[in-house]
């Protein structure tokens, strides 16, 4: 007799794309870190969808957010305006670096990233724009274009012109490819899928310096740093950054707990170039989704989850600070990399088997964590139990 899971993977499989790699799992329900899947089994979750589910699985607030707008209405368009989209926009604003006073709300990182550069080049009218090695920033023309990691320029071609990289964390490799060509300096704070790829935060303070110099749009692209992860609502504006605040935050994946929406925060220098209908969106801004984002701002501030992610960092490096075979760990809050002395498939192999789920990176003696900003030391203590087991 054929299996639940047998039954999901034929149809998946018969009818969808073959696009991304799977777990042999399918998950049916979650709460907190934890999710159940078809076969009724229970998983550590310290991978949230891939940094989406910063509040937890299925979160009350945000049920019940949701639920009570979708009694009232679905969606209208941004033709019309909307109590709940203002409050979404005033809550995020109020989170934000001070100099961040604006929003664009759209559906996606990677058409938040787009948008910035687009608004950039608008401010400036230039057209080049630097990125670095080992950055992501999404599969669209532009960000994929700006994505110097793996093969991901070579699936994006034919590439958006103007895009150069330069080295994470080098102030001179900047400083070489930047001219009077150039737009905007986009980066991820943090590399997630480069191997959680840290800077020193005068580097941060080195790249302000030199937009400042020559007229460049300073983005920061937080689609997987911002909302809480790095203890912190946003890096850019933090002491992980030396207090510097971008132009421009792109954020999506934690913003709406797991209902798909993106932002870009932008300071007035920006924003004072954008006009009627230079941007636009059919579903950006729409009501579910506004909803989702003031219930997840909201539940995370009275949660205390900030203070949680500092919290589950300093309880996992203390527990894990002398385990055999961990060479170092890297990230801040909740975007953790356990770099090994080895090659880390085995052990995420390893976890999934005592059902933990992770997530490894492109680097590969690099696992990745990315759990809900709800974990519990007591959770974090199951996965530290089967490394050191």
């Amino acid at each position: 007799m054929i299996t639940e899971i047998e039954r999901i993977k034929a149809s998946e499989e018969l009818n969808q794309i073959g696009t991304y790699k799977k777990m042999n799992i399918a998950v049916e329900r979650g709460r907190g870190a934890w999710v159940w899947t078809c076969d009724g089994e229970k998983y550590l979750d310290l991978y949230g969808g891939h940094a989406v589910c910063a509040t937890g699985h299925s979160h009350p607030r945000i049920v019940k957010a949701i639920q009570d707008q979708a009694e009232k209405v679905l969606f209208y368009s941004n033709l019309v305006y909307s109590d709940v989209r203002a409050a979404a926009a005033e809550k995020l604003v109020s989170v934000s670096p001070k100099s961040l006073t604006k929003v664009f709300f759209c559906n996606s990182g990677t058409e938040a990233n787009e948008n910035a550069m687009r608004m950039a080049r608008m401010a400036t009218g230039r057209d080049s724009i630097v990125s670095f090695s080992g950055g992501f920033h999404g599969r669209t023309a532009d960000s994929i274009s700006a994505t110097f990691l793996g093969r991901y320029r070579e699936i994006g071609k034919p590439n958006v012109d103007g895009h150069v990289a330069a080295e994470f964390g080098n102030i001179e490799s900047v400083k070489a490819v930047i001219g009077n060509d150039t737009a905007a300096i986009i980066l991820e704070p943090i590399q997630s899928m480069g191997g959680v790829r840290e800077a020193d935060p005068s580097f941060f303070r080195e790249l302000r310096k030199n937009c400042d110099q020559h007229g460049i749009v300073l983005i920061f692209d937080e689609v997987q740093t911002g909302i809480g992860r790095t203890g912190n609502w946003f890096f850019g504006g933090s002491e992980l950054a030396d207090l510097v605040e971008p132009d421009i935050i792109s954020v999506a994946k934690s913003l709406g707990s797991g209902i798909p929406v993106g932002a870009c925060l932008v300071n007035e220098k920006v924003s004072a170039h954008i006009k009627e209908n230079d941007l636009g969106t059919t579903f950006g801004g729409g009501m579910l989704a506004m909803a989702a984002v003031v219930a997840t701002l909201e539940a995370i501030e009275e949660d205390d989850m900030i203070a949680n992610a500092r919290a589950v960092e300093k309880h996992l490096r203390d527990s894990l600070s002398r385990t055999v075979g961990i060479a170092g760990i890297h990230g801040k809050g909740c975007l953790l990399g356990i770099e090994f002395d080895d090659v880390c498939g085995p052990v995420h192999k390893k976890l999934l088997e005592n059902k933990i789920i992770t997530g490894t990176s492109s680097d590969p003696k690099v696992l990745r964590l990315l759990p809900p900003l709800s974990v519990t030391a007591s959770e974090l203590e199951l996965f530290c139990n089967v490394l050191q087991g």
